[in-house]
C-alpha cells in the first residue's frame, strides 16, 4: 500500500498511476495533478481578467479600493519571481482600458444630455469619477509592468472623449485629467518611453485639459503632488523638438498669466527652453526648426 502526501508540492504523477483510486479520492488527488490542467499563463490570465474585471464593476467603494491595493500587490510580489509568475497580459490589461473609455463615453454624454427626465447629475458625477480612477488603476499596473507606452498613443487618440470632456463643467471631469498627469509623471521619469510624436500629439490632445482642470485636482485630491506634476509635465515637454516647445510654452505662458497657481507652474521647463534658444543658440536641426537669434551691437 502506497502512502502519499497530497500537500506535498514535489510529488509526480507517476507516483499516482500506481495506486486504485475509487469514487472521491480520485477527485482529491485530482487536485494536486497538473497533467490534465491548461497552462499556468492561460489559467493566470484568465483568473485576472475576472478579478480585475470584478474590481472595476465593484458596488462598494471601499472594498473596490481595498481590492485594488490587494491585487496590485500581489501582482508586484509576483513578478519579482521571473520563473514561476501569476501574471496579467497586456492584451487583458488594454482590453480593459479600453472598457474604461467606453464607460467614460457614455457618462460624459449623459452628463451633456441630462435634464430633467433623466438620471441626477450626482450619480453621473460618481460614475465619472469611478471610471477615471479605475483607469488610472490599471494605467499603475502598465507601468509598473512597463507595458504602457502603447498607452500614451491609445490615450493621445481618444479625441472623442477629449471633446466631451470639454463641454461639461469642470467639477464633473477633473479626474480624467489625472489620467494625463499621471502619464506625464511617467515619461518624465522614463518609465514610459514613445517616439517623439506619440509625446507631442499626447499634449496637443489633453494639455488643454490638464491646465483647465490642475486648480480643480488640487484641491479634491490631497494625494495629487503639484510639484510631482509640475515636473513631469515640464520633463515631457523638454523631450520634443525646439519647435513644439516654443509653441507650448509660449501658450503656457500667456496662461499661467491669467490664472496663476490654477496651472501648473512649469517655469523650470521654460527657462530652459529659453536658454536653448536664445543664450545657447541652440538650433533644432532634426525638425528643420527655423528659430534663429540674431545679434547685433548698438552703439554707445
Amino acid at each position: 500500500m502506497y502512502l502519499i502526501n497530497i500537500f506535498d508540492e514535489n510529488i509526480e504523477p507517476s507516483h499516482l498511476s500506481q495506486l486504485e483510486l475509487h469514487g472521491s479520492i480520485l477527485e482529491v488527488l485530482q487536485r494536486v495533478s497538473s497533467d490534465s490542467e491548461p497552462s499556468t499563463s492561460a489559467r493566470s490570465d484568465g483568473i485576472l481578467m475576472n478579478l480585475l474585471g470584478g474590481v472595476l464593476q465593484a458596488k462598494d467603494d471601499k472594498a473596490r479600493r481595498e481590492m485594488k491595493i490587494l491585487i496590485s500587490r500581489l501582482l508586484r510580489e509576483d513578478s519579482v519571481d521571473d520563473d514561476n509568475r501569476f501574471d496579467v497580459s497586456k492584451d487583458t490589461l488594454y482590453h480593459l482600458c479600453h472598457r474604461c473609455f467606453s464607460a467614460l463615453v457614455l457618462c460624459l454624454s449623459e452628463v451633456i444630455g441630462t435634464d430633467g427626465s433623466k438620471r441626477d447629475r450626482g450619480v453621473l458625477m460618481a460614475e465619472i469619477a469611478r471610471e477615471a480612477d479605475n483607469l488610472q488603476w490599471i494605467v499603475d499596473i502598465l507601468i509598473e509592468k512597463r507595458m504602457a507606452n502603447d498607452f500614451v498613443k491609445l490615450w493621445a487618440d481618444q479625441r472623442e472623449l477629449a471633446e466631451l470632456h470639454s463641454k461639461i463643467p469642470t467639477m464633473y471631469r477633473h479626474e480624467i485629467s489625472r489620467i494625463t498627469a499621471q502619464v506625464c509623471i511617467a515619461i518624465g521619469r522614463g518609465n514610459i518611453l514613445v517616439p517623439k510624436e506619440s509625446r507631442f500629439l499626447l499634449l496637443s490632445t489633453w494639455l488643454e485639459a490638464l491646465y483647465e482642470d490642475f486648480g480643480w485636482m488640487r484641491r479634491a485630491y490631497k494625494s495629487v503632488d503639484k510639484k510631482l506634476v509640475e515636473d513631469g509635465l515640464s520633463r515631457t515637454i523638454l523631450t520634443l523638438s525646439l519647435r513644439q516647445q516654443q509653441i507650448i510654452l509660449l501658450n503656457w505662458f500667456d496662461r499661467y498669466l491669467n490664472k496663476g497657481d490654477d496651472c501648473p507652474n512649469i517655469q523650470r521647463a521654460f527657462e530652459v527652453w529659453w536658454r536653448r534658444a536664445f543664450i545657447r543658440q541652440y538650433t533644432d536641426v532634426e525638425d528643420g526648426s527655423q528659430l534663429q537669434i540674431t545679434v547685433c551691437s548698438y552703439p554707445n
